[in-house]
C-alpha cells in the first residue's frame, strides 16, 4: 500500500514524524510497520510532549522500591511486605461509550498492579462530568455519569476488589469530556515482585487469556486527539471487558509466577500485542519475534495491523525460560484459560512480526519506545483563563446565611457521594477499615500490623485560576486527608489531564502545574512512584480545566481513625490551624462563589506549604494518642461545610466565633491547613499545636439536633441536623430518582 499523506494524517503522525520513521527504518515502513509506529508514538504511549517536564518530578525516597518506567509504582511497607499502586485514565473511550469504557478502565489498572506480581486490594476513583442539572446537555451527562459509574461497580464487584473512595466533580467544561481516573493498589512480599524487562536469549514468548478481537484498534491514537462531531463513531475504538475472566487471569498469573518459571510479564493495555512486546524487548534491550498466526483470535479473517493494534481485554503477555513452558500452561490450563507461545527472544534489539509466513513489520524496539519524538512545545505565555482576576465590582452576597448553607451542602460538587458508592462492594476481601464518604480510605494488609491510608483529591477551578497553586494545593490536601487518620503520606501518583498541548497556553497549563506538584511533592516527601498523562481533552476546540489529579498513599499502624461525624455530645470543638484568611481575591475559587454568587474570579487559596505540615505532623501526633474523637479536614465550602458533614447524625453542634473578616469569608473560605476536632481534652491538643508552632482555636461543643454558628451578639446559622442530613444525602439520588431512605 502506498503511504501518502492522508494516510499519515490519518494515523494521527505528522510529516516530519513519518520522515523520522523513514530515517529509522532506512526504508519505507509497511501498512503494518505505520500502524504500529502510529500508537506507539501517540501522545498516549509516548508522552511525547510532557516527558521532558515530568522528569522534574521527584521519584525517590526511603519508602521507594520501584518508580516510575514499569507498570506500577512500589514502595516498601516493612516485615518483607510492599504495595504496589497507580493511577490510570479513561475519559476518551468513557464519553464515547460510557459504560465499557469505565468498565476497561478498571481492568485495565487491575492489571497494571497483578502484573507486578501483587494483588489487588483496592480500588478508587477520580470523576468529572458536566452538570445533571442547569445545563444545556444535562441528561447527557447524566446518562454519562449513569453509565460510568455502572462500569466501575460491574468491574470492581464481579473482579472482587473493593471500590473504598474517590471523588466526584461536577463543572460544564466536562460535558462533552468526562474525566475518569481509577486508582487501584495491591499488596505482595518484597521477593515476589515481578518485572517487564525480557531477558534470555531463545526464551519463549507466551500469550495468555482472552483471545483476540477487533475491539479497541487504535484505542490509543483515540484518546490522543480531540473530539469531533464524528466522535461517537469511534465505539469500535472501545475495548469490552470481561471482569470474571480478568479474576481467573488474576489467579492463573499469581499461581504461575510462584512456580519460577516467568522471566518477565506485561498486561496488554493501550496497543496491545504491539506495547506489550516492543516495551519488554526496549527494556531488557532485547528483541522480540511474534507468529501472529499463533496468537489465539475470536474473530476471522483478522489481519497483521488489526492483531497488533487490538486492544481487547484480559490479555498478558509473559517471557518464560526456555523448557520451562508446560509449567505455565498446566497452570493456565487448570483455570481454564489459554495459553499459546506466539514468540521467542533474540539478541537483535528488533520487534518482528511474521504473519501468514511473511514477516510484515521489523522494527527496532528502541525506535518505538526510547527514541519516539519527544517535544519541547512552547509553552512560554500565560496559562489559559478567562475568569477575571479583579472581583466583581459589586459583589451580592445573600443575607440569608442558613439558606446559602443548605444551597451549598445540597450542590452536586458537596453533596453525600452515597448514591454513587453504595453500587460499590467497598468491603469484599475484609481489609477495609474505613471506606467512602470519609477524607482517606484505609485498608489493612492482614499479613502485617501495617494500614495503608489512600487520599484522591484535584481541584480543576483551582488550576484553572494559577495551575502551580492549584496543584500544590492538591498535593497538600491528599496529605491533610492521610494526616487526619494518623497516616504519614510516602509516595504519590498523578494522573495529569489536559487540553491540547499544541496550545501554547495549554502547554504552559500542564508544565506550571506539573512544577507545582514537583515542588510540593518534594516538600511533602511523598515521591512520585508513576502515574498517567490524558492530553486532548477537547471538543470542538473547548478545552477542560487543567485538572492534575493527585493519588497519594501513607502508612499507619493498623488502627480504627477517628471519624468524620461528631459521635457524641459535650465534645469540645477545636479547630487546628486556625481559622484561616481569605479575602476577596481569593474568595472566587470557592464553592460558595460557584454555587451561590455563580461566579469565578481571582485565585485560588495561598498555601504555606511549611504551616501545612507543621498541621499535618501536629493531627498525627493528635491521633497516635488517641485524643481525637472525630477529624475532618477543611476543604471545598469551607469551616460551615466541614461543620455540616460532620453533623449528619443525630449531634449537631454550637459554634462560636470572631470573624476577623466578613463572616462569609470565615464560614465559607477555603483557606488550607485547617482540620476540624471533637475531643475530650482539648488542652492537650492546644499544647501539641503549640509545641508544633501551630494555631489551635477551640470554637464550640457538640450538642444535640442543631447546627448553630455565630459570634457572641449573633446567630447567623441555625439549622436542624435533620434538614442538613436530608439536604446532604437526598440531592444526588434526587436527580436519579432514587431518594436515599433515611
Amino acid at each position: 500500500m502506498t503511504i501518502t499523506p492522508e494516510l499519515i494524517a490519518q494515523h494521527q503522525l505528522t510529516q516530519g514524524e513519518y520522515d523520522k520513521i523513514v530515517s529509522l527504518l532506512g526504508r519505507e515502513p509497511s501498512y503494518t510497520e505505520l500502524g504500529v509506529f502510529s500508537v506507539m508514538w501517540s501522545e498516549h504511549c509516548s508522552y511525547k510532549s510532557s516527558r521532558i517536564h515530568l522528569k522534574k518530578l521527584p521519584t525517590e525516597g526511603k519508602y521507594v522500591v520501584q518508580g516510575p518506567g514499569e507498570n506500577a509504582g512500589i514502595i516498601g511497607i516493612g516485615g518483607g511486605w510492599v504495595v504496589a499502586f497507580k493511577i490510570e485514565s479513561h475519559n476518551h473511550p468513557s464519553y464515547i461509550e460510557p459504560f465499557q469504557g469505565a468498565a476497561t478502565g478498571v481492568g485495565g489498572i487491575l492489571r497494571d498492579i497483578f502484573t507486578m506480581g501483587a494483588r489487588p486490594i483496592a480500588v478508587m476513583d477520580s470523576l468529572r462530568f458536566g452538570p445533571p442539572v442547569n445545563s444545556p446537555v444535562a441528561d447527557r451527562n447524566k446518562h454519562i455519569l449513569e453509565g460510568v459509574v455502572s462500569g466501575i461497580s460491574h468491574y470492581g464487584n464481579c473482579f472482587g476488589v473493593p471500590t473504598v473512595g474517590g471523588e466526584c466533580v461536577f463543572e460544564e467544561c466536562y460535558s462533552a469530556n468526562p474525566l475518569v481516573n481509577v486508582f487501584a493498589l495491591g499488596v505482595c512480599k518484597a521477593d515476589e515482585v515481578f518485572f517487564a524487562r525480557a531477558s534470555g536469549i531463545g526464551n519463549p514468548v507466551i500469550y495468555v487469556g482472552a483471545r483476540t478481537g477487533r475491539d479497541g484498534i487504535h484505542g490509543a491514537s483515540m484518546a490522543s486527539a480531540e473530539f469531533t462531531e464524528e466522535s461517537k463513531q469511534k465505539r469500535p475504538n472501545v475495548q469490552v471487558g470481561d471482569p470474571f475472566l480478568e479474576k481467573l487471569l488474576l489467579e492463573a498469573c499469581v499461581e504461575a509466577m510462584k512456580t519460577g518459571a516467568i522471566v518477565a510479564i506485561q498486561d496488554m493495555g493501550a496497543a496491545g500485542l504491539t506495547s506489550s512486546s516492543c516495551e519488554m524487548g526496549s527494556r531488557g534491550n532485547v528483541g522480540i519475534d511474534l507468529d501472529l498466526d499463533k496468537v489465539p483470535q475470536r474473530e476471522t479473517g483478522m489481519t497483521a495491523y488489526e492483531m497488533l493494534l487490538s486492544e481487547s481485554q484480559e490479555r498478558m503477555l509473559i517471557v518464560a525460560a526456555k523448557g520451562r513452558e508446560e509449567e505455565i500452561f498446566a497452570v493456565f490450563r487448570k483455570w481454564g484459560l489459554e495459553a499459546a507461545t506466539v514468540g521467542v527472544v533474540t539478541d537483535d534489539g528488533k520487534l518482528r512480526i511474521r504473519h501468514l509466513g511473511n514477516v510484515v513489520a521489523e522494527i527496532p524496539n528502541r525506535a518505538l519506545a526510547d527514541e519516539a519524538p519527544k517535544y519541547d512545545r512552547p509553552h512560554n505565555v500565560r496559562p489559559h483563563r478567562r475568569a477575571p482576576l479583579a472581583p466583581p465590582e459589586h459583589i451580592h452576597f445573600p443575607k440569608d446565611l442558613n439558606q446559602a448553607l443548605r444551597k451549598l451542602v445540597a450542590s452536586p460538587d458537596l453533596c453525600s457521594k452515597r448514591w454513587i458508592w453504595e453500587q460499590y462492594d467497598y468491603q469484599v476481601r475484609t481489609n477495609t477499615i474505613v471506606g467512602p464518604g470519609s477524607d482517606a480510605a484505609v485498608v489493612r494488609v492482614k499479613e502485617t500490623d501495617t494500614s495503608i491510608a489512600m487520599s484522591l483529591d484535584g481541584n480543576g477551578r483551582y488550576c484553572y485560576l494559577d495551575p502551580r497553586e492549584g496543584a500544590k494545593l492538591a498535593v497538600a490536601e491528599c496529605c491533610r486527608n492521610l494526616a487526619t487518620t494518623g497516616a504519614l503520606p510516602v509516595a504519590a501518583t498523578n494522573n495529569l489531564n489536559f487540553g491540547n498541548p499544541e496550545r501554547p497556553e495549554i502547554m504552559a497549563q500542564l508544565v506550571e502545574a506539573v512544577e507545582g506538584i514537583a515542588e510540593a511533592c518534594a516538600h511533602f516527601e511523598t515521591p512520585i512512584t508513576g502515574g498517567n498523562v490524558s492530553l486532548y481533552n477537547e471538543t470542538l476546540g473547548e478545552g477542560i480545566y487543567p485538572t492534575p489529579v493527585l493519588g497519594i498513599i501513607g502508612v499507619m499502624k493498623t488502627a480504627v481513625p477517628a471519624p468524620v461525624r461528631f459521635p457524641h455530645t459535650d465534645l469540645t470543638l477545636v479547630l487546628l490551624g486556625g481559622l484561616g484568611s481569605t479575602h476577596s481575591l481569593r474568595f472566587g475559587a470557592t464553592q460558595y462563589a460557584k454555587v451561590v454568587l455563580n461566579e469565578l474570579w481571582g485565585l485560588p487559596p495561598h498555601l504555606d506549604m511549611a504551616y501545612e505540615k507543621r498541621v499535618h505532623e501536629a493531627m498525627r501526633e493528635v491521633a497516635e494518642r488517641g485524643l481525637a474523637q472525630s477529624a475532618h479536614d477543611l476543604s471545598d465550602g469551607g469551616l460551615a461545610v466541614a461543620l455540616s458533614e460532620s453533623c449528619t447524625n443525630e449531634i449537631g453542634a454550637r459554634v462560636t466565633i470572631t470573624p476577623a473578616e466578613r463572616v462569609e469569608f470565615t464560614l465559607f473560605g477555603e483557606a488550607p491547613s485547617r482540620i476540624l476536632i471533637s475531643t475530650w481534652d482539648a488542652a492537650q491538643i492546644e499544647e501539641i499545636a503549640l509545641r508544633h508552632d501551630v494555631e489551635c482555636l477551640t470554637i464550640g461543643v457538640t450538642i444535640t439536633e442543631r447546627l448553630q454558628i455565630g459570634d457572641e451578639s449573633e446567630m447567623w446559622i441555625d439549622l436542624a441536623t435533620s434538614e442538613l442530613r436530608q439536604q446532604f444525602e437526598n440531592s444526588l439520588p434526587r436527580l436519579f430518582q432514587t431518594p436515599h431512605a433515611q
